[in-house]
């Protein structure tokens, strides 16, 4: 409990931007936790190539999976035709369709992280608003007075900080992977598309 009531009181000395920065993490880390399950998904356990041709000049599969490749195969195998060219088109389509799943999010992860030190900042001009009211108000003999407002100040601007540095490599390295499985997928579609009869 020490530990949670320590948190608490750092943050209610970072102000008010504490809430909406609060807010910004939590919505960013769940999208992270949802991106790498999702990643993880698509690259554990997927088909072989092998497997995936066989798949696709219609043979039967033992197990196909939830992987990249597997997903594509499944998709693919439900929808063709038997007349080859149509067939071509149709797996084409089934990538087309696939593509928007390894982007999602990606694009709002790294807007959060960008965000968090900005609302960090906002919080030090607001701290230090804070403080220069309080010396309006009452000098600078009393340096206790002054504390409240550089804390608020400092603590904001390093929660900002926490939030965003963590959150922009993530962020950096998910959208790496999504790269290499959009590399991954043309390279099975290249493959694929021989085999279509």
């Amino acid at each position: 409990m020490g530990l949670w009531q320590s948190l608490l009181d750092l943050a209610r000395s970072g102000g008010w931007v504490m809430l909406p920065l609060s807010a910004v993490s939590l919505l960013m880390w769940t999208l992270i936790a949802e991106r790498m399950i999702t990643f993880r998904q698509l690259t554990a356990g997927d088909l072989g190539i092998q497997d995936a041709v066989h798949a696709v000049q219609g043979n039967p599969v033992n197990h196909f999976g939830n992987g990249l490749r597997a997903t594509l195969v499944r998709n693919y195998t439900r929808l063709r035709t038997g007349e080859a060219e149509l067939d071509k088109r149709i797996l084409a389509e089934c990538a087309i369709k696939m593509r928007p799943t390894l982007s999602r999010n990606l694009s709002v992860i790294a807007a959060l992280g960008s965000v968090a030190p900005l609302l960090g900042l906002l919080g030090t001009v607001s701290g230090m608003i804070a403080t220069f009211n309080v010396i309006s108000a009452i000098g600078t003999g009393n340096a206790r007075p002054l504390a409240g407002g550089i804390s608020e100040a400092l603590v904001a601007t390093e929660a900002g900080l926490l939030v965003a540095i963590p959150g922009l490599l993530l962020s950096a390295s998910l959208s790496r992977r999504a790269h290499r499985l959009s590399h991954h997928l043309d390279r099975t579609i290249l493959v694929l598309e021989h085999h279509v009869r």
